[in-house]
């Protein structure tokens, strides 16, 4: 316990009333253990610490090109998008902070609280642009002991970056953003903001904005990440080699994953993703036996036997917030039952046919029907439906063993470009720096009594982020082995 859990507990509103008022006022309010002497000591005798000479984030270039293109798409309009707050976990603790992904695509800012803001603008010829501002708290106040004294002062959380330092990181001049609810209460013309991230921010906002028109800045925020700039194609690179270090870890620890549960598999994994990245991408899925026909089981508290399949997806999420997806399917011993291979090689099969359909000019959906195809042509040479395979995925009969999408866009979100319009998306046509997966997979549920036994509990996938580039595609995640032969003997070189 620290001296300050000693004294009386927080809550928002003393947090917010704490910063109006002088020390001195306090000393036997809210703060009773805080004497003159210790409120005076405090402000002063400490070294002036403002950086100078700092090198724009990585992705500055790019950051300022995404702003002007979404300046050429809203002339006249005033813009907003918030980074978020802090959400509560439990009591006085708070979840780990992850910026908006519209907001830190178009700042390279992670803070919480930051408020990015284009203001229209007319130039001297006539011409419309915006003047950009990114909103921040600054650094926090000794003089009324705000920076010791609160839960969100620099001396609990950690310092932050002053005005004159965020406009040489991110290339953007920078305000107060306790500030901006007063501003845009007053602001006048259109306004569009990001919704869903910051309610101080939307009720400010309340009666200038319409549902309507902030979905169409959603819209177009998620559309402008179909197609990866340079910078966004190296970090998911980043993001998928570490990735595949992380695969190898865990290969590594299977005996001790035997010994305890899946939960220790997804803690390699973790353990690899925060050295490495910023933390991991999406809830990992160690899925052991037939866990792995439960499409997103992240409990991962279930046995790891030999035996036994492991059905792994997961990626690491880069400093930068791009993320990976990968997905292997490991027997726990390391060597494929006869069943097992079977059906592994089946979905390799189909994965196949579906990253050879990735290719610019195709159909979205093209890569989809080529993987489902294939699962559909096994399902009926083994039986498992009444053929023939036209008939089958004309009815979708597949479905009840291969349960989902082939694939999606990847990028800052796992299933990246959500809000685009399905014209754009999936009804779309790829183009050469678009990043999606390719993840078939059949899974026969343990109580799935229209296969014969031997099937039951048997879960594979296997998923690739795969480039697509100006003649073809490139697989991002092609140091991981996929064929049944190569992923056992990768396996036996790694446990020696």
């Amino acid at each position: 316990m620290t001296v300050a859990d000693e004294l009386e507990p927080e809550t928002p509103e003393t947090e917010a009333a704490e910063a109006e008022q002088p020390i001195k006022q306090r000393k036997n309010g809210l703060y009773p253990g805080v004497s003159d002497e210790l409120a005076e000591n405090m402000k002063s005798g400490w070294a002036d610490t403002e950086l100078h000479g700092l090198e724009p984030v990585p992705q500055a270039t790019e950051t300022a090109a995404r702003r002007a293109a979404l300046s050429a798409r809203f002339p006249g309009e005033r813009l907003v998008v918030p980074a978020g707050n802090l959400k509560r976990r439990s009591n006085d603790t708070d979840y780990p902070f992850r910026a908006s992904v519209e907001y830190a695509y178009l700042t390279g800012d992670q803070t919480e609280d930051g408020v990015l803001v284009l203001e229209p603008t007319t130039s001297p010829n006539g011409e419309s642009s915006h003047k950009e501002t990114i909103y921040l708290l600054p650094r926090s106040d000794r003089e009324n002991g705000e920076f010791w004294l609160s839960g969100q002062g620099e001396l609990w959380v950690g310092r932050r970056h002053s005005p004159a330092e965020a406009e040489q990181l991110y290339g953007i001049p920078a305000g107060d953003v306790r500030e901006l609810p007063d501003k845009l209460k007053e602001a006048t013309g259109p306004v569009r903001v990001v919704r869903g991230h910051d309610a101080g921010i939307e009720a400010a906002l309340h009666d200038k904005v319409t549902a309507e028109r902030d979905a169409e800045l959603r819209v177009f925020l998620s559309e402008a990440r179909l197609v990866k700039d340079e910078f966004e194609i190296g970090e998911l690179q980043k993001a998928v080699d570490s990735t595949v270090r992380g695969f190898e870890d865990v290969v590594k620890v299977l005996d001790k994953a035997e010994a305890t549960s899946e939960r220790y598999i997804e803690g390699t994994f973790f353990l690899r993703a925060r050295v490495e990245g910023n933390d991991v991408g999406y809830g990992s899925i160690c899925a052991a036996g037939p866990h792995a026909c439960t499409l997103h089981w992240v409990r991962n508290d279930g046995p790891v036997r030999s035996g036994d399949l492991l059905l792994l997806d997961a990626g690491v999420e880069t400093h930068t917030y791009y993320t990976a997806d990968v997905t292997r399917t490991l027997p726990v011993n390391g060597t494929y039952s006869e069943i097992q291979k079977k059906v592994y090689d089946a979905v390799y099969d189909a994965q196949e046919a579906g990253i050879a359909a990735v290719r610019p000019g195709a159909k979205y959906r093209d890569f989809h029907d080529a993987a489902q195809r294939v699962l559909a042509e096994r399902l009926v040479e083994w039986g498992l439906v009444e053929g023939p395979v036209e008939r089958v995925l004309e009815l979708g009969l597949q479905r009840r063993w291969t349960l989902h999408g082939t694939g999606h866009m990847l990028g800052m979100d796992v299933h990246d470009c959500a809000a685009a319009r399905v014209e754009s998306y999936v009804d779309g046509t790829l183009e050469p720096g678009m990043v999606l997966t390719v993840e078939p997979g059949l899974y026969f549920q343990a109580d799935d009594l229209t296969v014969p036994e031997e099937y039951r509990g048997i879960g594979v996938r296997i998923e690739d982020d795969i480039l697509v580039t100006e003649d073809g595609n490139r697989n991002l995640s092609a140091g991981l082995p996929r064929r049944s032969d190569e992923v056992e003997a990768w396996m036996a070189s790694l446990r020696g």
